[in-house]
């Protein structure tokens, strides 16, 4: 039997970027940990831009003052990396931090799920809602609107790393991971960045600006929720699963699937109950 092998019409050079911005002394910036700073931070400029602008929430208004989101972005920032990390330890490499623990501590070295931190960052939004006496829908409305950048970021941050590469591969485009062995992959990181980033910030501001979602407690952040799902099982297609979990049950599905199928049927129900309330 002949065996083909993955010969694509061209291999792209793999970048030679540090994943390390800058270091000083024993203090070193990364660009991961940059990605989830910038995508904190605009979120938060954005949901304060989208709170000032009162047309977007017609007929009820904002549910909150644009400087009522200065003091949730302390509780968004511990959502965000408490929930990432304890979701990367239970979801994905559990054993490795029950047999050495200290590592847990070691965030510098990455390991951190978005699935995770969307429940922290969720469980923050609560918290942080009942004690302003703001609608919880309301609040999550405003904060997914701005989060796609952020996760974009992230994903470019993840090929810079060179690290969550896609399967082998010979489409034109394909590169070759220092290490991800010799075979040409797809860039899925990039894939990633491009639909839960880019594709899914466009979707998310026409629901804001062109259909008056806002209004609708539920709907943009369903719609988020729903989009970020959807992208993220399409991409698992790509992606290498984890060498340490593989392929889950027939073969094909992964842990990501399984994380998000969840997440896709949560926006949805998110969505059509928020069309039913204003319809009603």
């Amino acid at each position: 039997m002949t065996e083909y092998l993955l010969v694509p019409l061209a291999v792209l050079p793999f970048p030679e970027i540090d994943p390390v911005l800058i270091s000083i002394g024993p203090l070193a910036i990364h660009w991961y940990g940059l990605g989830y700073v910038i995508g904190i931070l605009f979120a938060w400029w954005y949901g304060k831009r989208l709170l000032a602008n009162e047309r977007l929430w017609l007929p009820g208004g904002a549910p909150m003052r644009p400087d009522d989101l200065d003091d949730f972005i302390v509780w968004a920032a511990a959502g965000v990396v408490l929930g990432g990390r304890i979701g990367y330890i239970l979801f994905y490499d559990f054993a490795r931090y029950i047999e050495n623990p200290l590592a847990i501590l070691a965030v510098w070295e990455g390991g951190m799920s978005f699935h995770g931190g969307f429940l922290g960052t969720t469980l923050a939004m609560i918290l942080f809602a009942r004690s302003r006496g703001v609608g919880v829908w309301r609040l999550f409305d405003v904060v997914s609107a701005g989060v796609p950048v952020g996760l974009g970021l992230v994903r470019v941050a993840n090929f810079v790393n060179s690290e969550l590469w896609g399967r082998p591969t010979d489409v034109p485009w394909a590169f070759i991971f220092p290490n991800g062995g010799p075979e040409p992959r797809h860039p899925s990181q990039l894939y990633e960045a491009l639909l839960e980033g880019l594709v899914l910030f466009i979707v998310l501001r026409l629901f804001t600006h062109r259909f008056g979602a806002l209004a609708s407690p539920g709907l943009v952040s369903g719609a988020f929720v729903t989009g970020y799902g959807l992208s993220r099982i399409i991409v698992e297609f790509f992606r290498e699963p984890d060498a340490h979990i593989g392929y889950l049950f027939s073969g094909w599905l992964t842990m990501g699937m399984v994380l998000s199928l969840p997440m896709v049927l949560v926006g949805l129900w998110a969505m059509m109950t928020a069309r039913r309330a204003a319809a009603a």
